[in-house]
């Protein structure tokens, strides 16, 4: 083949190639892969609470619940980034990171052709799941795919509204960590709700951040969210509560010294509450909603190593 060929066979190669890795970067900035940790760590944390119960580990299961799970989360980002944009909630001055569909990168018609896949995954998952857990199981799984719908989609998404803090405790908190609890035990345990608890209400202090940096511009489209009802300061106060309480939970766990393991990130915790206070809203908060998230991934993995060992 000439060189001149080569070359041109060459270049729309390496455009193809530039394209291809482009839409792959797309679609995983509006599926937020750094989120989905939110689903993970309660069915890691509730699998080892059954373990600490001496349950047999069915790993089959646990696949299948944290393939349902990241899944939800998946499903929920991807319609959250798509109904916002249509919404008018996301524009390219967005403050915080760039959402595919307000930067034109992916349709709002293909993201949410992207959710409808992931809760198809999810439901497939769920209908293994239910065959394990029964009815509960069967309740709590529509309960969640139509919170996910209804998070920022439908006439009054929960989102636009004081109960999407609520609904980030239950539903990756309480339900997400009992859930996943009972799916290998068969029963409840009244530690599954205090894990849950504890870790539901840090996955809601990221979204406090998140309001709280958002104010303004959620103020703007129509958003009547805490922070947009009670000011700034009733956030404060709320972060405070949600990034603190769970620091309890060693109290109530079993084992020796090994229970007190969490509460080595306290300082961590009391730190980012005091610069959540300094930090003017906007912008700024971005690093603190960040950390929040990391702190809510370690706090877990602390608690599950505790179970464990």
């Amino acid at each position: 083949m000439p060189a001149h060929r080569i070359s041109i066979v060459g270049t729309v190669f390496c455009r193809d190639i530039a394209r291809t890795m482009n839409r792959a970067a797309a679609w995983l900035s509006a599926i937020r892969p750094k989120t989905l940790s939110m689903a993970v760590i309660p069915v890691v944390v509730a699998t080892a609470l059954a373990w600490r119960q001496q349950v047999v580990i069915d790993w089959f299961v646990f696949a299948a619940t944290l393939l349902a799970a990241v899944m939800i989360q998946a499903g929920t980002n991807l319609h959250n980034d798509a109904s916002d944009f249509e919404r008018g909630a996301d524009t390219q001055q967005r403050l915080g990171p760039a959402r595919a569909t307000a930067q034109g990168w992916l349709t709002a018609r293909q993201v949410k052709k992207g959710s409808m896949l992931a809760f198809l995954i999810a439901f497939a998952a769920g209908i293994y799941l239910v065959s394990v857990g029964g009815w509960p199981i069967l309740l709590l799984g529509i309960a969640a795919l139509v919170s996910a719908a209804a998070y920022s989609g439908g006439p009054r998404p929960l989102s636009y509204t004081g109960f999407s803090e609520l609904f980030v405790y239950l539903f990756f908190g309480v339900a997400a960590v009992m859930g996943s609890f009972y799916l290998q035990a068969l029963e409840l345990h009244w530690m599954a709700f205090a894990i849950g608890t504890a870790l539901g209400l840090l996955a809601a202090a990221v979204l406090v951040v998140n309001n709280t940096r958002d104010i303004d511009a959620d103020r703007q489209a129509g958003r009547r969210t805490l922070a947009v009802r009670f000011g700034i300061g009733f956030s404060s106060a709320e972060y405070l509560l949600l990034i603190l309480l769970p620091f309890m939970l060693p109290f109530f766990m079993p084992g020796g010294l090994i229970r007190w393991l969490p509460l080595l990130l306290l300082p961590w915790a009391v730190v980012l509450v005091l610069r959540f206070y300094q930090q003017p809203h906007g912008v700024g908060m971005n690093a603190i909603l960040v950390q929040t998230a990391q702190l809510q991934l370690l706090f877990g993995v602390t608690v599950a190593l505790t179970l464990l060992l």
